[in-house]
């Protein structure tokens, strides 16, 4: 049995969310369904989460999860950008969007989000999308591999990374998350090698993120989540590395400067250090928060 997805900031995320009885929310990333389950013990007995998720691993574990609230929820097998055709003229009082893995995602090997087993490359947070992890790694040119080492895993030997994959794939092609993790720690140069964090994280993040198009959506969900939002709604972002934090801030700044959103996130908020004992994962996570005026 794998680990229970433990929801990350909870407390803080209830507060900004400013949950109360008779309101609507939007979980965009319903995973689990951790935060979801909160908020509506939050809002009891007449508040509604409308939960949005594409991984239908993660999906059949919320609707256990959530099945005691009956009709309080309605779930979604979707991508959030396609949230304003799902709700059509309603509008909402919040939006949450947890940007992390799950740890259903990440403890199944044969899903390849994890470098620590030696499951199939495949990386898809939805299985019906056609492009796995395995096609790009076997498919793309010098170039463009070390363009999405580069890009999306902001890698520093993102050159002599692209060069060793190329040169591995026309032995044999590269299929196994073990695999690429062997080749990715044998081209860094060993002295550069942390004792923190795994050679092959940036990695595997970078190839995670082109093939489920994830700062894309993210780009997306930021500039049409607002026309769901009610005046003085909220959305709740919680982020696990820079490329997704910068994208949050710079576009809340920008939303600020329209007169669109108040800020109430200066700076993001961090789980306690009692938290990162508690809950690792957690560790790398930041919250912001925006209202609609």
């Amino acid at each position: 049995m794998g680990l229970k997805h433990i929801p990350v900031m909870v407390e803080e995320v209830m507060m900004f969310l400013g949950c109360e009885p008779g309101r609507t929310y939007i979980d965009a990333t319903l995973g689990g369904g951790g935060h979801a389950s909160e908020i509506l013990k939050r809002t009891a007995p007449d508040g509604v989460v409308i939960g949005i998720e594409w991984d239908e691993e993660a999906l059949s574990e919320a609707r256990d999860a959530l099945m005691p609230f009956g009709e309080r929820v309605k779930i979604y097998r979707e991508n959030f950008i396609r949230l304003p055709e799902l709700m059509k003229a309603e509008s909402v009082d919040g939006i949450l969007l947890d940007l992390g893995l799950s740890s259903i995602q990440v403890e199944k090997e044969k899903r390849g989000f994890s470098f620590k087993g030696d499951g199939p490359l495949d990386m898809r947070m939805d299985q019906r999308m056609d492009q796995t992890a395995a096609d790009l790694v076997n498919c793309l040119s010098l170039e463009e591999l070390e363009d999405t080492l580069f890009h999306y895993g902001e890698e520093r030997w993102s050159r002599r990374i692209a060069r060793a994959i190329v040169r591995e794939r026309e032995q044999e092609p590269i299929t196994t998350a073990r695999r690429l993790r062997r080749i990715v720690h044998c081209a860094i140069p060993k002295r550069f090698h942390s004792r923190r964090i795994d050679p092959a994280t940036k990695t595997f993040q970078a190839f995670r993120i082109r093939v489920n198009d994830e700062l894309e959506n993210l780009r997306k969900i930021l500039e049409i989540g607002w026309r769901i939002l009610k005046k003085g709604g909220r959305m709740c972002v919680i982020s696990f590395h820079s490329l997704e934090d910068r994208m949050v801030k710079e576009t809340f700044r920008k939303l600020e400067r329209d007169r669109e959103v108040h800020i109430l996130t200066r700076k993001p908020v961090m789980p306690s250090d009692e938290e990162r004992k508690r809950n690792p994962r957690s560790r790398s996570a930041k919250l912001r928060c925006a209202e609609r005026i």
